[in-house]
């Protein structure tokens, strides 16, 4: 038996603008999808062949190959519109590539989207046994893992609650849940974790180490660098629809943050990795010292100011500024936001800059990647969320006595703190002379 769980030559997908795809039926797509090996092949036109209306085509992948080894896991990364939705989708067999060829040896379990696969007038219950019969399950071996799936989705009360009435956090849970539990020889995990809380997501990582010691095989596509550092024994970069870097997560997801401007003013009307509803626009942030000049760096427990100019091209009402500061490997550390200070705008329409003030910053010196975003009044979406755009960097500070040594291992920030010593009743000085409540 082959060593090779997924081998991918020469793949690329062009997506023409305002055109529908033609899909096949339903018993050919089910056909395949329980059919091992599994293999997408398509002509050998290259990516940068003469088309007609080629202005209105984009290429979402071009010419990208790698292997994926059973029981290896492997991260999959890159901004906003790099093509890893679109590598997931052809490898989950939702779409087709335009040319070349994608093998699969096992049976596939996909989570691409909140509630993919589901069918929303049917129960949780249903669910499950629907997603089990496509991913080749028997009845048997699903009513063995159905109350562990319960379980951990957390939806006993509702099992039996059709769909379309979950919340997003109970949807993306049940879905993860079927997907890992059924134990599919392949999982492909796209970017749906975000929508689950903490403890859910760490719940999920702790599922996903086991699964992989098992021996399974883990496409995994995240912005989560940190979990792409710890789960994965591999990463792949991908810009532009191609493979940019392909390595030890550390030095891929180390490139990954590369293009973050280091700059004091960053123009950000053409910043690909963002997530928006299209309302508004950040067009600019800019990062000031305590006397305003424009600086990527400053001393530690400095004073630093943050500056957003946006566009808004509908109106909203009161909507929510704020600036995520990250550490090296895209850890939130820092949430500056205006409703942290009961700040309210009105209505906002057109143009329009802003500043937050923060006083002695005090993270421990290093490097640190900022996103700028505008959410609604209650923060419950995106407006626009620029991603890792700029860096900030901490310089060294010297303390009371000196450096403050301050070690990165052992924290993020650093808090003044007061000590002070108890004197015992009885005690020993440095003269031996012992000095005792009531001595003489």
């Amino acid at each position: 038996m082959s060593d090779t769980a997924i081998r991918v030559e020469g793949l690329s997908k062009l997506y023409r603008l305002g055109a529908r795809e033609s899909y096949r039926t339903l018993r050919d797509t089910l056909t395949n999808t329980v059919t091992a090996p599994f293999r997408w092949l398509k002509s050998k036109e290259p990516p940068n062949a003469p088309r007609k209306a080629e202005a209105e085509s984009i290429w979402a992948l071009k010419d990208i190959s790698f292997e994926v080894r059973h029981g290896e896991v492997l991260g999959i990364i890159g901004r906003n519109g790099a093509g890893k939705s679109t590598l997931l989708k052809i490898l989950s067999r939702i779409t087709e590539p335009t040319r070349g060829h994608a093998e699969i040896h096992g049976r596939v379990g996909s989570l691409l989207e909140v509630g993919t696969g589901f069918h929303p007038e049917l129960t949780g219950r249903e669910n499950i046994f629907l997603n089990g019969a496509i991913l080749g399950m028997k009845k048997a071996e699903i009513l063995r893992k159905f109350d562990e799936i319960v379980a951990f989705a957390e939806i006993e009360k509702f099992v039996d609650t059709p769909v379309k009435h979950y919340s997003s956090g109970m949807y993306v849970r049940l879905a993860f849940a079927v997907a890992a539990h059924l134990e599919p020889e392949i999982l492909i995990i796209d970017e749906v974790l975000a929508v689950g809380d903490a403890r859910f997501q760490e719940k999920c990582l702790g599922l996903m180490q086991q699964t992989a010691t098992r021996g399974r095989t883990i496409l995994f596509v995240s912005h989560n660098m940190a979990a792409v550092q710890s789960l994965c024994d591999r990463a792949i970069l991908l810009a532009d629809g191609g493979v940019q870097m392909d390595g030890v997560p550390a030095e891929v997801t180390s490139h990954y943050f590369s293009d973050a401007e280091s700059s004091g003013e960053i123009f950000l009307n053409k910043w690909s990795d963002r997530k928006t509803s299209g309302e508004a626009t950040i067009i600019r942030l800019s990062i000031q010292d305590r006397i305003g000049m424009k600086t990527a760096s400053i001393p530690f427990r400095s004073d630093v100011q943050f500056e957003i100019e946006a566009r808004f091209d509908t109106p909203v009402m009161d909507p929510a500024f704020g600036v995520l500061v990250h550490g090296s490997v895209g850890d939130a550390i820092l949430d500056i936001r205006s409703t942290h200070s009961n700040w309210r705008l009105g209505r906002v329409i057109g143009p329009i800059t802003l500043s937050v003030s923060l006083k002695e910053l005090c993270l421990y010196p290093g490097t640190y990647l900022i996103s700028p975003w505008i959410m609604d009044a209650a923060c419950h979406y995106d407006i626009d969320y620029c991603r890792f755009c700029a860096t900030l960097s901490i310089a060294p500070a010297a303390g009371p006595s000196g450096d403050l040594r301050l070690d990165p291992n052992y924290g993020k920030y650093w808090v003044p703190s007061v000590w002070s010593r108890s004197v015992p009743a009885c005690y020993v000085t440095d003269n031996a002379t012992d000095l005792c409540s009531g001595a003489r």
